[in-house]
């Protein structure tokens, strides 16, 4: 999965689309300026509209499907951590006009009074995904019996409403967390392993290649 860089920029979606999952390396915020989607992804379902901003963490991943309306959403890059995962902003204009001449103050402008956002859905999906980002699910058929769910059901119904397997959604959270362990810190790359759901370091090492195309080392030298 390629790893996108936003940094302040309009995107303009024309009718009803689906864009599938995708990851963004960087943390950023996706302020609606017209129209509206849904969002699944590592932070769970929003339904947002106009003025509604979603924040994203960095290499968070999600999947768009836009109505026929289509959307403009600005992508602005976020310097600095924001708890909230959604959010209503009183004045998107201002930010817009203030992200043409200095993003880094758009994100501050963004930030300034926000009120609260679209909540997150709460279908047993959602459940199972927030569940997954905890890593507290063992095993998903434990997960499925406790909750009356047929096991098939559970895997064809998370795929539809956030676009990959449970197993694969449980190794994604793992593989970022790690990621930003690593960035973040010196802790050895084996600890970080074990202490994030792998069993070893070369466990760690292959799912961050294939997710991110990069080696643990090289997300190191980064930082």
């Amino acid at each position: 999965m390629a790893l996108v860089r936003p940094g302040s920029e309009i995107a303009r979606e024309r009718g009803a689309r689906h864009v599938g999952r995708h990851r963004h390396e960087q943390a950023y915020a996706a302020l609606v300026l017209r129209g509206g989607y849904v969002e699944s992804g590592d932070r769970g379902r929003f339904r947002v509209g106009a003025g509604d901003v979603l924040f994203h963490g960095p290499f968070e991943a999600h999947q768009d499907d836009f109505g026929g309306e289509g959307a403009d959403i600005l992508n602005l890059a976020m310097p600095f951590a924001v708890t909230a995962s959604s959010a209503r902003v009183a004045d998107p204009d201002a930010v817009m006009r203030t992200a043409e001449r200095d993003p880094l103050e758009a994100a501050h402008v963004l930030t300034a009074g926000l009120q609260p956002g679209p909540e997150a859905s709460s279908d047993w999906p959602d459940f199972l995904a927030a569940a997954l980002i905890e890593d507290s699910v063992p095993q998903l058929c434990v997960w499925a019996d406790a909750h009356g769910l047929d096991h098939a059901t559970v895997s064809r119904g998370f795929r539809f409403a956030y676009g990959v397997s449970p197993r694969r959604y449980r190794l994604e959270q793992r593989a970022r967390r790690a990621a930003i362990a690593i960035r973040g810190g010196s802790e050895p790359l084996a600890q970080i392993a074990t202490g994030h759901g792998f069993a070893d370091q070369p466990h760690m090492t292959r799912a961050l290649g294939r997710l991110f195309g990069r080696s643990p080392r090289a997300f190191r030298e980064v930082n």
